[in-house]
Order: structure tokens, then C-alpha cells, then sequence
């Protein structure tokens, strides 16, 4: 099974993680088939926090990749940031 899931990344005490498409039985920071965006909780001042290729994820979730429950919150959270009018601003 193929699923959308977060793939971690960074030093002790700074995690950054990458949204990748993967093979349900790699492991969590092993190969994937392509990477859809990331997400740096520990963004601060300009840095981007959130990034996902949402035109990706639309396309493997439609060919039957699971989407795990995080990466479904921080993808809903994509979608919202870009359709407000304070984002299109900027």
C-alpha cells in the first residue's frame, strides 16, 4: 500500500520533517517514490513553516495512497492558508 506520511529529518532537538509518498512497508525515514512538501515546526522570523505540493497529494491520494492523520491536519492547513485573503496578499 502506498501512503502520504512525514519522514523525519534534522538534528536532535530541531526537528524538520519531509511530506513523502512512500511504500507502506519502508521505513519511516527510508525511500520514498517522491517528496510533496515539508513541514518545520521550528520555523521562526521568515523561514516557511509549511510547504505541500497540493496538486501532488490530490493526484496520489486519487490513485488510492492512504493519507496519515497528520499529514491530513497540516495538508488542510495548506489548503486554508492559500484560499484566505491575508495570504494572497503576501
Amino acid at each position: 500500500m502506498v501512503v502520504i506520511r512525514l519522514a523525519r529529518g534534522g538534528a536532535k532537538k530541531r526537528p524538520f520533517f519531509n511530506i513523502v509518498v512512500a511504500d507502506s512497508r519502508e521505513r519511516r525515514d527510508g525511500r520514498f517514490i517522491e517528496r510533496v512538501g515539508f513541514y518545520n515546526p521550528m520555523a521562526a522570523g521568515g523561514e516557511q513553516p509549511l510547504r505541500v505540493a497540493l496538486d501532488r497529494v490530490t493526484y496520489w491520494a486519487g490513485v488510492g495512497a492512504q493519507v496519515s492523520p497528520t499529514v491530513r491536519r497540516l495538508v488542510d492547513q495548506a489548503k486554508t492558508a492559500t484560499t484566505t485573503p491575508a495570504a494572497a496578499a503576501a
